[in-house]
């Protein structure tokens, strides 16, 4: 009886003493360079919002920040990693609603859990979707381009950052609303999706806003349309989905910081005060929005809201339009 008690004496000293580290490393954090994972390849936006901020996120930490893109499985590999790293807020992921809220419950099995695996910690951004086409295209608009697939069903083909992505389902989308089938050509992130409609071999794109316009501006590639219901101040003239005889059409795509699963509330606190401080400044609100972004911010609490109300919203829209992974 005397050794069980001496037992549990020392247990509890033991973590008597190891409480107060714990909430030193805490108050200490960020003592060395953090890494911030990227499901998919540079020049996607996922990428392009994560360079973004870097700069100022290691000004306000004054601890490098290193941007490590993971591509593959539609985003997920990243989640995956990030599910299983020490919840010390030194590896943190920049993901997507299709890699954290979409892809991973029609995965067989699911790679993680879309809430017990990762914790929402602050929405950086959100995007509309663009439909492109190289600018040689024979659609010279959208209505052409339907027209045109009603006459040669899966002869045109349309390339997305990976199945179940968001450009994957709003062209599903836009498929289904319009009755035309279209070939799906999926690629290990957006960079390379964007080289191969920017060599022309791939007739149609719906993909973000930051990613395509740029090309746009240069004229390498021609903007047929927006996801959003209304038009976006970036390219006024040209037409959103919805008006072109699909009432009701809205697509986008948000962007937020994930921490591992056990993620202390301090530390998701402190990101949740630098991204916010940083969409306070003017230069980088500009420079955000000048790519094509629409500003992120808020609390904690509202982007596990937001996870968790678009997890909902887009299952029942892949039920709907029957999509499922190959």
């Amino acid at each position: 009886m005397k050794t069980k008690i001496a037992r549990r004496s020392f247990g509890a000293l033991g973590l008597a003493g190891l409480l107060p580290a714990t909430a030193g490393a805490q108050q200490d954090y960020p003592s060395r360079a953090i890494t911030m994972l990227v499901g998919f390849a540079p020049g996607g936006g996922t990428d392009i919002i994560s360079r973004f901020l870097q700069p100022f996120l290691q000004d306000e930490f004054r601890q490098t920040i290193a941007v490590e893109n993971r591509p593959g499985a539609s985003g997920t590999l990243a989640v995956t990693a990030l599910s299983r790293a020490r919840p010390d807020g030194y590896t943190m992921l920049m993901t997507t609603i299709s890699a954290s809220a979409v892809v991973p419950p029609l995965m067989n099995p699911p790679p993680f859990d879309i809430y017990r695996d990762q914790v929402a910690v602050v929405h950086a951004a959100t995007v509309p979707l663009v439909a492109v086409v190289p600018p040689n295209a024979p659609s010279a608009t959208m209505r052409d381009l339907i027209e045109r697939a009603r006459r040669e069903p899966g002869v045109l083909n349309y390339s997305s950052s990976g199945v179940a992505t968001q450009q994957h389902l709003a062209a599903e989308l836009l498929s289904s609303a319009a009755g035309v089938r279209m070939t799906h050509v999926p690629f290990r992130g957006t960079g390379q999706a964007v080289n191969e409609i920017l060599a022309g071999r791939i007739d149609l794109a719906i993909d973000t806003l930051p990613t395509y316009l740029p090309h746009i501006r240069a004229g390498r590639v021609r903007a047929l349309a927006v996801t959003l219901p209304q038009r976006v101040e970036w390219l006024p003239d040209v037409p959103t989905v919805a008006e072109l005889g699909f009432p009701g059409f809205d697509a986008n795509v948000w962007y937020m910081l994930m921490g591992p699963p056990g993620l202390p509330t301090p530390i998701a606190e402190r990101w949740v005060a630098a991204v916010n401080k940083a969409f306070a400044d003017p230069t980088i609100r500009q420079r955000v929005r000048d790519a094509g972004f629409l500003i992120g911010g808020g609390s904690q609490a509202d982007a596990a809201a937001m996870l968790k109300n678009d997890a909902e919203r887009y299952a029942a829209l892949v039920r709907g339009a029957d999509i499922k992974l190959d």
